[in-house]
Parts: structure tokens; C-alpha cells; sequence
């Protein structure tokens, strides 16, 4: 019998390997999203995203975690669509103790496959609020019946407290994990992400492909990365982080008043403005406080012109009550921090005091290039006025008229009481004098 080569040897032996391993079934993995901050659209679609990435890689799951304050309805609804077409089961997973799913996160919670809480954190208060202010008279009942419609609906589908939810639009109300968990709110409560996994190993969930259990113990976790644009929203929509924007685009822009032409200050101020108001949007803002704001730039750009004094210390006012006012007492959590706003109202007013103290003294300062700042020095008269004449001043030989009565004869001193276009207007100095002014400087030739 022939032996068999090493080369017929390897080749068998990988071609085994090759076999089992294309039998053996691949290990899924569970996809976890973290999030914290405010709903907005750019965050709403990077979760979103995510979503689709589970279904595109085949995820066992994709796992939230969140922690958010609130945001924006549309962008809610966005995701929660999302979320309701995933063929691979959302697990919403409000984490780490201390953070809250309140609002646009309650939703969330509501519209995942599992929901799921860690231990210290809530879930709630998901009054709708439009343009930063709760409406009034119908547009406010129609706002919140259909909001509540559509967070029933999203409990209905799940099979959770019906009553609950409607109660969380209507009434704000909150619940902590373990309230959530005994009122059907939430599905369980773990203590970390590998508690939550191997509590969801052996769940049966539904999605719109059909029934489906999970198998996540012991199972691979992928992270799935926020990109550049989403971490810097979720640093802007920190409402101290929107509050110093604004206060540094409004800096800029002042400066820009106050000095016309430099251009910098003013790009740079109104970038910062932008990005702030861009930020508030997501927040639920007093449209009063924001109007304060505004009253207060009005004010610091008058004053920087007029220095009256008055106008500025009713600008830090307005600015400090702006302030205050900018988010809505319904929502402590988003407050601005008293110390900054004090800190932002004094700086302000220093800033502004200062510079229309400099504005004014240099009105009064006397004018040192230019036609004003001849007027008051001496020339000496070239030609006899009849009854104009040439002068000359700084060496240079100009046109010159007398005032009415004055007589001007060759080689009289003068004194320029104005200047209209290339001619002066001058008189006699009396007394000696030296040209460039009384007294001083070279005398005229």
C-alpha cells in the first residue's frame, strides 16, 4: 500500500477542522448601547442606529442603557417606532443607581421588549411640555390626550400598567424600581448588567417575528460606540453647559458692539450662542426666561453705548431673573446651578460697568489724529488773507480762511478754530505759540 504524503496528511486534517466548525453553530452576542442625557434628534437616531445594528449582526439583544431626563416627543416617537420594528429583543435597562427615565425615557422604557431598572433609580414624569412652556386652554388637553394615547398605547402592547402610564402624562407621576416593578411597570430589577443577563437567560419575548426565547448567560457583550456628534450634544444639553454658551455669546457679541470691527469676538460669540439656544431646545425652557435673556443683551448694548449706568444694572437684573426663570420649577433636576448664575450675573455686570466707563473716557479724552485733533493748534500764515490766504501747518502748506473780522497778514501766527474739507479755519493766536500747539512742538515756518 502506498503511504500517504504529509501534504494529504495536513490537507485532511484542515478540512476536519474546517467541517466541524462550519457545523458548529456561531455564539451570538448581546449589543449594549449606554446613553445619558437629554432626547434629541441626534441621540434619538444614533439609538435608533443601534437598533439596526442588532437586527443587521443578529444580536441575541441589544440592551439601553439609560439615563435621561427627558426630550423631545418627535424624537421619542422616532425610536419607540423603532424599538416596536426590531425583529431582536430591546432590553431598556434604566442604570446605574441614581439615574431616572423620566419623560421621553419613560416611553422608552415603556416601548422595550424588557424593561428593567437598576436598584436607586426612577421612572415617570412624562408630562408633555411644548416650546419650553406647558400650553394652555385646548392646545394643552389636546397635547396631553394624545400624548397619553400614544404611552397607552405603547403599555397595552407590552402588557404593562395601563393605568400607570396614563397617570405619568397626566400627572407626573414617579415610581422607584421596586414601585415600578410590584405596580407591572417594569419587568425586573438587577443590580448590574451580568444580573440582568442572566435573569433574561430562559425569558420568552415577542417580537414582530415571532415568539423568542433568550439565551444571554455567559454570553458575549459588544459595545456598540456613540460617535463624536452625539457626545458633544449630550455635553451641550447639560443645562449648565447651554447656560455658559450663552453667556459666552453674549460676551462676544457685546465686545462686538462695543468695539466695531474685530470681527473674532462677534464669529465666536454668535457660535456660542447658537450651539446654546441649540441645546435649550431639547430642554423644557420658560419662553419668559429666555425673553429676559434677550431683554438683557438689549440692555448691555445700549448701555455700552450711552453709559448711563441705569441701563446696565437693569441688563444684570434682567439677566440674573432670566436666569432663574430659564428652566421651570417642575423640573429640579435640570435647574441651573445658583452659584454659576451668581458668578455669570456679577462678571456680566463688571464686564459692562468697565466697558462703558473706558467708552466714555474716551469720548472725553481729546482727539490726537486727525482733522479734530488740529483744531486748538497754531499754523503760521504764509500770504497775505485777501481774504483768503495759505497757511502752514506741520510743514505742510494748506488753504485757510479767516474767521468774519479777522485780518491776516504774511507771516502771522494763527490759531485753527476748525477745518472744513482741505480748508482751514483759523484766527490770530495771541501771544507766542508753537505750531503742532500753544507753547509746544516745532513753530511754524
Amino acid at each position: 500500500m502506498k503511504p500517504v504524503s504529509p501534504a494529504w496528511k495536513a490537507w485532511a486534517v484542515l478540512s476536519f477542522c474546517w467541517a466541524l466548525s462550519a457545523s458548529s453553530p456561531v455564539r451570538a452576542d448581546v449589543l449594549r448601547a449606554s446613553f445619558a442625557g437629554a432626547i434629541g434628534p441626534a441621540s434619538a437616531e444614533w439609538l435608533a442606529s443601534a437598533v439596526r445594528e442588532a437586527n443587521r449582526s443578529g444580536s441575541e439583544a441589544l440592551v439601553i442603557e439609560l439615563d435621561t431626563p427627558g426630550g423631545l416627543l418627535e424624537s421619542t416617537r422616532l425610536l419607540v417606532r423603532e424599538i416596536s420594528g426590531s425583529s431582536v429583543p430591546v432590553v431598556v435597562y434604566v442604570a446605574p443607581g441614581g439615574a431616572r427615565a423620566a419623560s421621553a425615557g419613560t416611553f422608552i422604557t415603556l416601548a422595550a421588549h424588557v424593561a428593567a431598572m437598576a436598584p436607586g433609580t426612577r421612572i415617570g414624569a412624562a408630562h408633555p411640555v411644548e416650546l419650553g412652556k406647558e400650553s394652555q386652554g385646548d392646545m394643552r388637553e389636546k397635547l396631553e390626550n394624545d400624548t397619553a394615547a400614544f404611552i397607552r398605547t405603547i403599555a397595552e402592547s407590552r402588557g404593562r400598567n395601563i393605568r400607570w402610564a396614563d397617570d405619568a402624562v397626566r400627572k407626573s407621576s414617579s415610581s422607584t424600581e421596586r414601585e415600578a416593578l410590584a405596580m407591572r411597570v417594569v419587568d425586573l430589577v438587577a443590580p448590574d448588567l451580568a444580573g440582568l443577563l442572566a435573569r433574561l437567560d430562559g425569558r420568552n419575548v415577542t417580537t414582530v417575528s415571532g415568539p423568542r426565547t433568550l439565551r444571554t448567560r455567559g454570553i458575549p457583550v459588544r459595545d456598540y460606540p456613540m460617535d463624536w456628534r452625539v457626545k458633544l450634544l449630550a455635553v451641550l444639553t447639560d443645562p449648565n453647559i447651554a447656560y455658559i454658551l450663552m453667556m459666552v455669546g453674549i460676551y462676544g457679541i457685546l465686545y462686538e458692539v462695543i468695539h466695531p470691527g474685530a470681527v473674532f469676538p462677534g464669529v465666536a460669540g454668535s457660535i456660542c450662542l447658537i450651539l446654546g439656544l441649540y441645546a435649550l431646545q431639547t430642554l423644557p425652557i420658560d419662553i419668559a426666561g429666555l425673553a429676559l435673556l434677550g431683554l438683557a443683551l438689549v440692555l448691555f448694548a445700549i448701555e455700552s453705548q450711552v453709559a448711563s449706568g441705569l441701563l446696565g444694572l437693569g441688563g444684570v437684573i434682567s439677566l440674573a431673573l432670566g436666569s432663574l426663570l430659564l428652566i421651570p420649577k417642575e423640573y429640579p433636576y435640570l435647574k441651573i446651578s445658583r452659584s454659576l448664575i451668581a458668578g455669570m450675573a456679577a462678571a456680566t455686570g463688571l464686564f459692562v460697568f468697565a466697558a462703558a466707563a473706558l467708552a466714555l473716557r474716551a469720548r472725553k479724552r481729546r482727539a490726537v489724529t486727525g482733522t479734530e485733533a488740529m483744531v486748538g493748534r497754531t499754523a503760521r500764515a504764509v500770504t497775505a488773507f485777501r481774504p483768503e490766504g495759505q497757511a502752514v501747518y506741520d510743514g505742510e502748506i494748506w488753504n485757510a480762511a479767516p474767521l468774519p473780522g479777522e485780518t491776516v497778514e504774511e507771516g502771522d501766527r494763527l490759531e485753527i478754530v476748525g477745518v472744513d474739507k482741505l480748508k482751514l479755519i483759523v484766527k490770530r493766536a495771541a501771544g507766542p505759540g508753537r505750531e503742532g500747539g500753544p507753547g509746544t512742538g516745532k513753530e511754524g515756518a
